[in-house]
């Protein structure tokens, strides 16, 4: 594919990312995806690096969950590549750590906080794990370094949402991954606990020099803590730092109509442009201001 406006050029391989930064961690390299005779993704490329967060951003249908599930292993490009680390391994990588969409646990499930993140270290066995202090020592550590240390015998159900976010989190890291990636992981949550959450990723991100790739609608919440962003739309993607990607030029060629980029009050609006002609699509853009035009 080639670059976009700002998506890499003049930078290291094409990826946006100026030479001299971290060690790369991901490397997706023209990944091509067809569902249904669809294409979902079409010649994307970026790469994530050590230490650094990043968010990949995209309205519904953009193509962020079959690119996680392609780095998963779980599913099979129809062209390209995406490796962690040199290993190319197509699934099971324990570099990988991965945080899914929210998901329901009942309140009376007799299941503890730290049972829960235990199942990082030995979910994929079959049979029960035997105690150990090494193993009780990962688990309390892992808590610990996501302040879920105070619930960690707590059971999981009865959390409120941004601590449930929080022992997953640790679930993740547990293993001690070199790239953590979190699908959604603002959904659904108030804005104190989005706010700790995307603190927390950050400082997880810049302490324990782990690559931390962020799905999400919406940016804004991202922006005080994001290094890089990618941004997909049309099956397509850009990437770089915000400044570099969410601008006009850059998004009008990945939507392929004109879009317009407002600054209001720190906040990134992405809306569709007056060329599109049609008063009523153009309120349905604005609808989706947070992530632009659904692709």
């Amino acid at each position: 594919m080639s670059a976009l406006p700002g998506s890499g050029t003049g930078n290291r391989a094409g990826t946006g990312v100026p030479a001299g930064s971290p060690p790369e961690v991901l490397v997706v390299e023209d990944l091509d995806v067809r569902l249904g005779g669809r294409d979902v993704l079409r010649g994307v490329t970026f790469t994530v690096h050590e230490g650094e967060l990043t968010g990949l951003i995209g309205s519904n249908g953009a193509g962020k969950t079959t690119l996680f599930r392609v780095i998963l292993g779980l599913a099979r490009p129809d062209g390209g590549r995406a490796v962690v680390s040199g290993d190319h391994r197509p699934r099971g990588n324990p570099l990988v750590g991965y945080v899914p969409q929210k998901i329901e646990l009942d309140p009376d499930l007799p299941l503890r906080a730290r049972d829960l993140v235990a199942l990082g270290l030995d979910g994929h066995r079959f049979g029960f794990a035997l105690p150990s202090t090494a193993r009780r020592r990962a688990v309390d550590e892992a808590l610990d370094g996501v302040d879920a240390g105070r619930f960690a015998d707590a059971r999981v159900g009865t959390l409120s949402g941004g601590e449930q976010q929080r022992v997953m989190i640790a679930y993740a890291l547990v293993s001690r991954p070199r790239l953590l990636l979190l699908d959604e992981p603002l959904a659904n949550l108030d804005l104190r606990s989005e706010q700790e959450v995307v603190e927390l990723l950050a400082r997880v991100a810049h302490e324990q020099r782990i690559a931390v790739l962020i799905s999400a609608h919406e940016m804004n919440p991202l922006l005080p803590v994001m290094d890089r962003v990618v941004y997909l739309a049309g099956g397509r993607a850009a990437s770089g730092t915000t400044a570099e990607v969410v601008r006009p030029e850059v998004l009008s060629g990945l939507y392929g109509h004109h879009v317009d980029v407002l600054h209001v009050h720190g906040r990134i609006i992405v809306v569709a442009g007056p060329t599109l002609g049609s008063a009523e699509a153009l309120r349905a853009e604005q609808a989706d201001a947070a992530t632009g035009p659904g692709a």
